[in-house]
């Protein structure tokens, strides 16, 4: 039985499994008490397809996950998303200076739940450096109803609007990576 076991021990060791990359760029907390997560993951098939770019086509997932932190405010789910922001990012290749700009739409999956998140192709190779800028936005007036309760506590916004860079990314080794 023990030369069994370590033949399944050895076995497992020589089966290639999925490599699954997720870069987490950084974290910052905002008013009034939302958390937003930046990520660079393996890319993933999004589904409606005709509404994102293909997994072939793609060198990286963007993720922008905005929830609610313990000092959120009363009625808000701790850990909840934070739904309705307007998120957008540009990607810019350090060495070439090419930029992409995109949108981050609502997506859900079972590891993150509801998130911010878009497929890209980035505007170079894989090995280049890039520069990584999210811009985070209260959602467009009359796109959420807000409360006198709420605005005369936070204001006429869920929050202010908060830009963050992250430069000189190395993204080759979620490039490289899987989710399958």
């Amino acid at each position: 039985m023990k030369k069994f076991n370590c033949f399944i021990l050895a076995l497992v060791g020589l089966t290639p499994a999925p490599i699954f990359a997720e870069k987490i760029l950084g974290s910052i907390t905002i008013e009034p008490g939302i958390d937003l997560t930046f990520e660079a993951a393996a890319r993933d098939k999004i589904v409606p397809e005709k509404f994102y770019l293909p997994e072939n086509k793609t060198d990286v997932h963007i993720e922008v996950l905005a929830t609610w932190s313990d000092e959120a405010p009363p009625g808000a789910t701790k850990g909840g998303h934070v739904a309705y922001l307007e998120v957008s990012a540009s990607v810019e290749n350090d060495q070439s200076k090419e930029k992409l700009l995109f949108e981050l739409s609502p997506h859900l999956n079972l590891s993150d739940n509801l998130h911010y998140a878009q497929n890209i192709r980035l505007p170079g190779k894989s090995e280049s450096t890039y520069t990584l800028v999210f811009w985070i936005s209260p959602p467009a007036a009359g796109v959420l109803g807000i409360h006198a309760d709420w605005v005369e506590a936070y204001g006429q916004t869920i929050s202010e609007p908060k830009t963050m860079t992250f430069p000189s990314l190395n993204l080759e080794e979620v490039v490289r990576a899987r989710r399958r």
